[in-house]
């Protein structure tokens, strides 16, 4: 047996990327430049560089030296992965502190790279592109907020406007209001309120980048026990959340339900994330939250890729990937896709644009749990589902996936497993994914899994809701009982008479 692992994508060059923020400084290790990027390792450290800048206007001492030890690791850590390049990008307090430039010498010669220390528009440029690269045509007002600065750039497809830089950072917040949280209420109205971007906010979704709101969003998530535990595209309604951001913001975040599983380094600037927030939601008026994992280190990395790579679905190429690596017939996967478009047309079931990208994605990755038990693929298959690092999709397209997956393993049952997921997802997407769900185990009990019958398969209308599905002649013993049943049941979620001939044409 050799030693390669199967478990990477082959041809996939890793790449290094390290952001010098100033709060924390982080590694993030992909396993290479991509549309839809894997992290294979990931490290980071709240080193508090911008701790006091706005006091003494110099990057804290201890700090420096903490940020400049874990830099040798960093370093040790991406020559011990392989990667073929060190790309280190510094953002608010490492370009206005007086000592930046020796720090910023000092980080460089231990990378042995130069480092690219970013500008307030350049911050904002690829926390805008990261959005870009996260969502699919977002349209809307991105908001970075680090630990020195809060970005904020209008967004529009796969374009982004130009950006504006505030000093509204939970360290630099803290540091100008002298702690004072009604202080800090005052300075964060007023920095939004010169923003301009009032007029661009109005009425459309905003995009919340960085450590503080993903941590607020995520004691949100744990206070009203969500589902789904996926941070990337959670979202909600400005006033639904007005009543929580407003008791974080008066520092009484201990004692809502989940606060033990926040990290106590990041509770301190809680607050100050969420005074942020609330003059945000004041001044733009937007018309949902939603939450971006994606922010200036995915928004440097999709800059590397080609145009035609930028342009590509993020969702299609993560599921591809996931097909390639896991399922038994990756060929096989994409037959799927095209005999479920066809069939959704001919048993008339309409999609909208994101309703055809979530079957898609669907069908490919329908057989990534084949490896496991069998009285367990319907739930592995939904786990990984729910925790794949996929984007370019909201959670209700997401639990769509899974529920048609579990479902295509166990059976069209509304059992205590898919509950969860149902709470998050339309009746409308629930009902296409029975439908998807059930003329997958058609197909999958007809082709053993494997390709080559799926494109030869057609179907025939005979009018007054009747329909057939024709296996070729040269196929005739894949009919059988099972088969014919399992369409049965199809036809009865779809309210036509469906059923099973030999093709003899």
């Amino acid at each position: 047996m050799t030693d390669a692992s199967q478990g990477r994508l082959p041809g996939r060059e890793p790449v290094a990327v390290v952001d010098i923020g100033s709060n924390s400084v982080r590694l993030v290790i992909y396993e290479g430049v991509a549309r839809s990027p894997t992290v294979l390792f990931n490290e980071k450290m709240l080193a508090g560089l911008g701790k006091g800048i706005a006091l003494t206007g110099r990057l804290d001492p201890v700090a420096v030296e903490r940020a400049l030890e874990e830099f040798r690791r960093f370093r040790a850590l991406a020559d011990q992965a392989q990667a073929k390049s060190i790309h280190v990008i510094a953002t608010a307090a490492a370009r206005e502190a007086e000592n930046g430039p020796d720090f910023i010498a000092a980080a460089g010669a231990i990378f042995g790279s130069p480092i690219r220390v970013l500008s307030g528009r350049e911050e904002a440029h690829f926390a805008g592109l990261g959005v870009v690269s996260g969502f699919h045509r977002p349209d809307g007002v991105a908001g970075d907020l680090g630990g020195g600065s809060l970005e904020l750039v209008d967004i529009h497809d796969r374009s982004e406007g130009e950006g504006v830089t505030l000093p509204l950072g939970g360290l630099r917040l803290a540091d100008m209001a002298r702690g004072s949280l009604s202080e800090a209420q005052k300075i964060a109205k007023k920095e939004i309120a010169r923003s301009g971007f009032a007029r661009l906010g109005k009425g459309r979704p905003f995009y919340a980048i960085g450590g503080a709101w993903r941590n607020l969003a995520r004691l949100h998530m744990l206070s009203t026990s969500y589902p789904l535990e996926v941070m990337h595209h959670y979202e909600t309604d400005p006033s639904g959340i007005a009543s929580f951001l407003k008791q974080v913001a008066k520092g009484d975040a201990d004692k809502i339900k989940g606060i033990d599983q926040i990290s106590k380094s990041r509770r301190a600037l809680l607050s100050y994330g969420a005074i942020v927030l609330q003059e945000v939601i004041d001044a733009l008026k937007p018309s949902r939250l939603i939450v971006s994992a994606f922010g200036v280190r995915e928004g440097y990395l999709h800059s590397l890729l080609s145009t035609q790579d930028q342009k590509a679905d993020p969702l299609i190429s993560a599921a591809e990937e996931l097909a390639v690596l896991r399922a038994r017939s990756v060929a096989h996967a994409r037959e799927l896709v095209r005999f479920t478009a066809e069939s959704f047309h001919v048993l008339g079931i309409s999609e909208t644009e994101n309703e055809a990208r979530s079957r898609i994605a669907a069908c490919l990755l329908a057989d990534i749990s084949w490896r496991a038990h069998p009285e367990y693929r319907g739930l592995q298959a939904m786990n990984l589902i729910n925790h794949a690092s996929f984007v370019g999709i909201d959670h209700a397209h997401r639990s769509f996936i899974a529920l048609a997956n579990l479902w295509r393993h166990e059976g069209l049952y509304d059992d205590a497993a898919s509950e969860p997921l149902r709470r998050i997802t339309p009746e409308r997407l629930i009902q296409r994914a029975k439908v998807l769900a059930a003329l997958m185990r058609v197909v999958y009990i007809l082709s053993a899994s494997m390709p080559g019958l799926i494109p030869r398969l057609r179907w025939i209308d005979h009018g007054d809701h009747g329909l057939s599905l024709m296996v070729p002649k040269d196929k005739a013993w894949l009919v059988g009982e099972r088969p014919r049943g399992r369409l049965d049941l199809l036809g009865r979620i779809v309210g036509l008479d469906l059923d099973m001939q030999v093709d003899t044409a």
